[in-house]
Protein backbone atom coordinates (compact mmCIF):
# COMPACT_ATOMS: atom_id res chain seq x y z
CA UNK A 1 0.00 0.00 0.00
CA UNK A 2 1.49 3.42 -1.28
CA UNK A 3 1.32 6.30 1.35
CA UNK A 4 -1.98 8.19 1.64
CA UNK A 5 -1.90 12.03 1.09
CA UNK A 6 -5.23 12.22 3.01
CA UNK A 7 -7.99 10.35 4.15
CA UNK A 8 -11.80 12.21 4.29
CA UNK A 9 -12.31 15.73 2.99
CA UNK A 10 -9.52 18.34 1.32
CA UNK A 11 -11.23 21.70 0.19
CA UNK A 12 -10.32 23.08 -2.92
CA UNK A 13 -10.26 26.35 -2.32
CA UNK A 14 -11.27 29.34 -3.91
CA UNK A 15 -7.83 32.04 -4.76
CA UNK A 16 -9.56 35.39 -3.92
CA UNK A 17 -8.62 38.41 -5.81
CA UNK A 18 -9.44 41.97 -7.18
CA UNK A 19 -8.74 43.25 -11.00
CA UNK A 20 -5.16 44.04 -9.39
CA UNK A 21 -4.04 40.54 -8.41
CA UNK A 22 -4.18 38.17 -5.83
CA UNK A 23 -6.31 39.14 -2.60
CA UNK A 24 -3.62 37.71 0.06
CA UNK A 25 -5.24 38.82 3.16
CA UNK A 26 -8.41 36.73 2.12
CA UNK A 27 -6.58 33.67 1.18
CA UNK A 28 -4.97 33.79 4.46
CA UNK A 29 -8.03 33.82 6.49
CA UNK A 30 -9.52 31.29 4.08
CA UNK A 31 -6.79 28.93 5.15
CA UNK A 32 -7.49 29.61 8.78
CA UNK A 33 -11.03 29.28 8.51
CA UNK A 34 -10.21 25.77 6.93
CA UNK A 35 -8.37 24.64 9.33
CA UNK A 36 -10.13 25.71 12.56
CA UNK A 37 -13.09 23.66 11.25
CA UNK A 38 -11.19 20.57 10.52
CA UNK A 39 -10.69 20.02 7.00
CA UNK A 40 -8.55 17.39 6.17
CA UNK A 41 -6.22 18.52 3.05
CA UNK A 42 -6.33 21.75 1.35
CA UNK A 43 -6.30 22.23 -2.67
CA UNK A 44 -4.76 25.13 -4.17
CA UNK A 45 -4.65 26.19 -7.76
CA UNK A 46 -6.91 23.73 -8.88
CA UNK A 47 -9.53 24.15 -10.99
CA UNK A 48 -11.96 26.11 -8.34
CA UNK A 49 -8.87 28.35 -7.73
CA UNK A 50 -8.68 29.42 -11.23
CA UNK A 51 -5.49 28.18 -12.74
CA UNK A 52 -6.35 28.49 -16.10
CA UNK A 53 -6.64 32.28 -16.01
CA UNK A 54 -3.22 32.66 -13.72
CA UNK A 55 0.09 33.12 -14.66
CA UNK A 56 2.53 30.27 -13.39
CA UNK A 57 4.90 32.79 -11.52
CA UNK A 58 1.89 33.76 -9.73
CA UNK A 59 0.44 29.87 -9.00
CA UNK A 60 3.78 29.57 -7.99
CA UNK A 61 3.40 32.82 -4.91
CA UNK A 62 0.17 31.30 -4.19
CA UNK A 63 1.42 27.67 -3.64
CA UNK A 64 3.94 28.94 -1.67
CA UNK A 65 1.70 31.53 0.43
CA UNK A 66 -0.60 28.34 1.51
CA UNK A 67 2.86 26.15 2.09
CA UNK A 68 4.09 28.87 4.66
CA UNK A 69 0.11 29.11 5.66
CA UNK A 70 -0.60 26.24 6.37
CA UNK A 71 2.54 25.27 8.25
CA UNK A 72 1.94 21.30 8.10
CA UNK A 73 -1.24 21.43 9.83
CA UNK A 74 -2.87 19.67 6.71
CA UNK A 75 -1.68 18.58 3.55
CA UNK A 76 -1.21 21.24 1.33
CA UNK A 77 -1.87 19.69 -2.67
CA UNK A 78 -1.16 22.18 -5.44
CA UNK A 79 -2.65 21.51 -8.96
CA UNK A 80 0.08 21.84 -11.75
CA UNK A 81 -2.12 20.07 -14.27
CA UNK A 82 -2.09 22.13 -18.25
CA UNK A 83 -2.49 20.48 -21.69
CA UNK A 84 1.10 20.98 -22.60
CA UNK A 85 3.85 17.80 -21.20
CA UNK A 86 6.21 20.36 -20.79
CA UNK A 87 4.41 23.33 -18.83
CA UNK A 88 3.04 20.30 -16.28
CA UNK A 89 6.72 19.65 -15.99
CA UNK A 90 7.55 23.27 -14.98
CA UNK A 91 4.31 23.77 -12.85
CA UNK A 92 5.00 20.65 -10.86
CA UNK A 93 8.88 21.68 -10.47
CA UNK A 94 7.85 25.01 -8.89
CA UNK A 95 5.45 23.43 -6.67
CA UNK A 96 7.66 20.88 -5.01
CA UNK A 97 10.11 23.65 -4.40
CA UNK A 98 8.03 25.97 -2.56
CA UNK A 99 6.93 22.97 -0.68
CA UNK A 100 3.75 21.25 -1.59
CA UNK A 101 3.23 17.79 -0.09
CA UNK A 102 1.37 16.76 -3.51
CA UNK A 103 0.50 17.77 -6.79
CA UNK A 104 -2.68 17.22 -8.41
CA UNK A 105 -2.58 17.18 -12.43
CA UNK A 106 -5.43 17.02 -14.24
CA UNK A 107 -5.93 15.08 -17.74
CA UNK A 108 -5.11 17.14 -20.53
CA UNK A 109 -7.81 19.18 -22.00
CA UNK A 110 -8.54 19.98 -25.38
CA UNK A 111 -6.44 17.82 -27.00
CA UNK A 112 -7.91 15.01 -26.36
CA UNK A 113 -4.66 12.28 -25.63
CA UNK A 114 -4.67 9.03 -26.51
CA UNK A 115 -4.84 6.55 -23.73
CA UNK A 116 -1.57 5.24 -24.72
CA UNK A 117 -0.35 9.13 -24.86
CA UNK A 118 -2.01 9.51 -21.24
CA UNK A 119 0.35 7.15 -19.39
CA UNK A 120 3.49 8.78 -21.20
CA UNK A 121 2.13 11.85 -19.62
CA UNK A 122 1.44 11.26 -16.71
CA UNK A 123 4.79 8.89 -16.09
CA UNK A 124 6.93 12.04 -17.13
CA UNK A 125 5.39 14.11 -14.38
CA UNK A 126 5.33 11.42 -11.98
CA UNK A 127 9.32 10.94 -13.05
CA UNK A 128 10.04 14.45 -12.29
CA UNK A 129 7.90 14.80 -9.65
CA UNK A 130 9.38 14.93 -5.99
CA UNK A 131 6.15 14.43 -4.18
CA UNK A 132 3.20 11.97 -4.63
CA UNK A 133 1.07 12.67 -7.85
CA UNK A 134 -2.60 12.80 -7.92
CA UNK A 135 -4.31 12.19 -11.57
CA UNK A 136 -7.29 14.22 -11.97
CA UNK A 137 -9.99 12.67 -14.03
CA UNK A 138 -12.69 15.56 -15.48
CA UNK A 139 -13.89 14.59 -18.93
CA UNK A 140 -17.18 16.87 -18.49
CA UNK A 141 -14.62 19.74 -18.64
CA UNK A 142 -11.40 18.15 -20.68
CA UNK A 143 -13.20 16.16 -23.03
CA UNK A 144 -11.08 13.32 -22.24
CA UNK A 145 -11.71 10.51 -20.23
CA UNK A 146 -8.86 8.40 -17.88
CA UNK A 147 -10.16 4.93 -18.34
CA UNK A 148 -10.15 2.41 -15.73
CA UNK A 149 -7.50 -0.23 -17.60
CA UNK A 150 -5.17 3.00 -17.80
CA UNK A 151 -5.31 3.92 -14.32
CA UNK A 152 -4.77 0.73 -13.05
CA UNK A 153 -1.20 0.66 -15.79
CA UNK A 154 -0.67 4.30 -13.75
CA UNK A 155 -0.74 2.34 -10.84
CA UNK A 156 2.19 0.57 -11.13
CA UNK A 157 4.11 3.64 -11.05
CA UNK A 158 5.75 4.22 -7.45
CA UNK A 159 4.66 8.22 -7.20
CA UNK A 160 1.53 7.88 -8.63
CA UNK A 161 -0.86 7.18 -5.53
CA UNK A 162 -4.16 8.30 -6.16
CA UNK A 163 -6.81 9.51 -8.69
CA UNK A 164 -9.44 12.36 -8.62
CA UNK A 165 -12.66 10.78 -10.22
CA UNK A 166 -14.67 13.55 -11.22
CA UNK A 167 -16.73 11.40 -14.03
CA UNK A 168 -20.01 11.35 -11.89
CA UNK A 169 -20.26 7.60 -13.01
CA UNK A 170 -20.34 5.60 -9.86
CA UNK A 171 -19.90 2.32 -12.42
CA UNK A 172 -16.15 3.69 -13.69
CA UNK A 173 -15.23 4.14 -10.17
CA UNK A 174 -15.86 0.34 -8.56
CA UNK A 175 -13.93 -0.80 -12.24
CA UNK A 176 -10.72 1.40 -10.97
CA UNK A 177 -11.41 0.32 -7.17
CA UNK A 178 -11.57 -3.34 -8.63
CA UNK A 179 -8.92 -2.95 -10.66
CA UNK A 180 -6.73 -1.09 -8.59
CA UNK A 181 -6.99 -2.44 -4.89
CA UNK A 182 -4.55 -0.87 -2.28
CA UNK A 183 -2.06 0.62 -5.12
CA UNK A 184 -4.11 3.50 -5.87
CA UNK A 185 -6.33 5.52 -3.55
CA UNK A 186 -9.55 6.94 -5.00
CA UNK A 187 -11.07 10.57 -4.10
CA UNK A 188 -14.37 11.69 -5.34
CA UNK A 189 -14.17 14.46 -7.35
CA UNK A 190 -17.91 14.81 -7.31
CA UNK A 191 -19.88 16.45 -3.96
CA UNK A 192 -22.83 14.74 -4.24
CA UNK A 193 -21.09 10.99 -4.47
CA UNK A 194 -18.86 11.56 -1.29
CA UNK A 195 -20.76 9.14 0.70
CA UNK A 196 -21.81 6.38 -2.24
CA UNK A 197 -18.09 6.60 -3.11
CA UNK A 198 -16.79 6.33 0.71
CA UNK A 199 -19.00 3.19 0.96
CA UNK A 200 -17.36 1.59 -1.79
CA UNK A 201 -14.13 2.65 -0.10
CA UNK A 202 -13.28 5.93 -1.47
CA UNK A 203 -10.16 7.62 0.82
CA UNK A 204 -12.41 11.22 0.47
CA UNK A 205 -13.32 13.73 -1.52
CA UNK A 206 -11.90 16.88 -3.35
CA UNK A 207 -14.66 19.13 -2.78
CA UNK A 208 -15.98 22.85 -3.75
CA UNK A 209 -18.80 22.46 -1.07
CA UNK A 210 -16.12 22.21 1.79
CA UNK A 211 -14.97 25.89 1.06
CA UNK A 212 -18.56 27.24 2.23
CA UNK A 213 -19.42 24.87 4.76
CA UNK A 214 -16.22 22.94 6.18
CA UNK A 215 -17.25 21.46 9.16
CA UNK A 216 -20.76 19.68 8.28
CA UNK A 217 -18.62 18.48 4.94
CA UNK A 218 -15.86 17.03 7.02
CA UNK A 219 -18.47 15.53 9.61
CA UNK A 220 -19.98 13.77 6.62
CA UNK A 221 -16.67 11.74 5.49
CA UNK A 222 -15.50 11.42 9.39
CA UNK A 223 -19.17 9.53 9.63
CA UNK A 224 -18.08 7.81 6.38
CA UNK A 225 -15.05 6.75 8.14
CA UNK A 226 -16.31 5.24 11.14
CA UNK A 227 -18.68 3.60 9.85
CA UNK A 228 -21.76 5.21 10.45
CA UNK A 229 -23.22 5.61 6.83
CA UNK A 230 -27.00 6.52 8.42
CA UNK A 231 -25.62 9.89 9.91
CA UNK A 232 -23.38 10.04 6.57
CA UNK A 233 -26.15 9.74 3.77
CA UNK A 234 -28.38 12.28 6.75
CA UNK A 235 -25.89 15.00 5.52
CA UNK A 236 -25.41 14.15 2.32
CA UNK A 237 -28.78 14.42 1.05
CA UNK A 238 -28.93 17.68 3.54
CA UNK A 239 -26.55 19.49 1.56
CA UNK A 240 -27.88 18.16 -1.91
CA UNK A 241 -29.47 21.89 -2.41
CA UNK A 242 -26.48 23.79 -1.54
CA UNK A 243 -24.08 21.46 -3.85
CA UNK A 244 -26.63 22.25 -6.71
CA UNK A 245 -26.33 25.51 -6.01
CA UNK A 246 -22.74 25.51 -6.31
CA UNK A 247 -22.49 23.98 -9.61
CA UNK A 248 -25.70 25.56 -11.19
CA UNK A 249 -23.54 27.80 -13.47
CA UNK A 250 -19.61 26.83 -14.09
CA UNK A 251 -17.63 26.38 -11.36
CA UNK A 252 -16.13 28.21 -9.48
CA UNK A 253 -18.49 31.23 -10.50
CA UNK A 254 -20.80 30.32 -7.52
CA UNK A 255 -17.91 29.06 -5.53
CA UNK A 256 -16.70 32.74 -5.83
CA UNK A 257 -19.65 34.11 -4.94
CA UNK A 258 -20.48 32.26 -1.92
CA UNK A 259 -17.39 33.34 -0.37
CA UNK A 260 -17.58 36.78 -1.56
CA UNK A 261 -20.99 36.99 0.74
CA UNK A 262 -18.86 35.47 3.52
CA UNK A 263 -16.61 37.87 3.67
CA UNK A 264 -13.52 36.41 1.97
CA UNK A 265 -13.09 38.24 -0.87
CA UNK A 266 -14.85 40.39 -3.78
CA UNK A 267 -17.04 37.87 -6.26
CA UNK A 268 -14.61 38.60 -8.82
CA UNK A 269 -13.24 35.65 -11.40
CA UNK A 270 -11.03 36.29 -14.55
CA UNK A 271 -12.35 36.45 -18.13
CA UNK A 272 -13.96 34.40 -19.76
CA UNK A 273 -15.90 33.19 -16.53
CA UNK A 274 -18.02 36.30 -14.91
CA UNK A 275 -19.87 36.78 -12.09
CA UNK A 276 -22.91 34.58 -11.17
CA UNK A 277 -26.01 36.00 -12.55
CA UNK A 278 -29.65 35.96 -11.50
CA UNK A 279 -31.87 33.83 -10.72
CA UNK A 280 -28.94 31.72 -9.70
CA UNK A 281 -27.34 34.25 -6.84
CA UNK A 282 -30.80 34.51 -5.39
CA UNK A 283 -31.09 30.55 -4.67
CA UNK A 284 -27.60 30.13 -3.54
CA UNK A 285 -27.94 32.96 -1.08
CA UNK A 286 -30.71 31.60 0.10
CA UNK A 287 -29.90 27.89 0.57
CA UNK A 288 -26.92 29.26 2.68
CA UNK A 289 -29.59 31.20 4.60
CA UNK A 290 -31.69 27.85 5.35
CA UNK A 291 -28.21 26.01 6.68
CA UNK A 292 -27.30 29.11 9.17
CA UNK A 293 -24.76 30.88 6.69
CA UNK A 294 -24.73 34.28 7.61
CA UNK A 295 -24.74 36.17 4.40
Amino acid sequence: MKNTVFTGMATAIITPMTKDGIDYDALGRLIEFQIENGINAIVVMGTTGENATIEPEDQKKVIAYAVQKVAKRVPVIAGTGTNNTEHVLANTKAACEVGADAVLVVTPYYNKATQSGLIQHFTMVADASTVPVIMYNVPGRTGCNLLPKTVAALAEHPNIVAVKEATGNMAQMVEIMHLCGDKLDVYSGEDALTVPMMAMGGAGTISVLSNVVPKASVAMTDACIRGDYAAAAKLQCDLLPLIDCLFSQVNPIPAKAAMAAMGFGEDYVRLPLTPMEEPFRGRLLEEMRKLGIEV
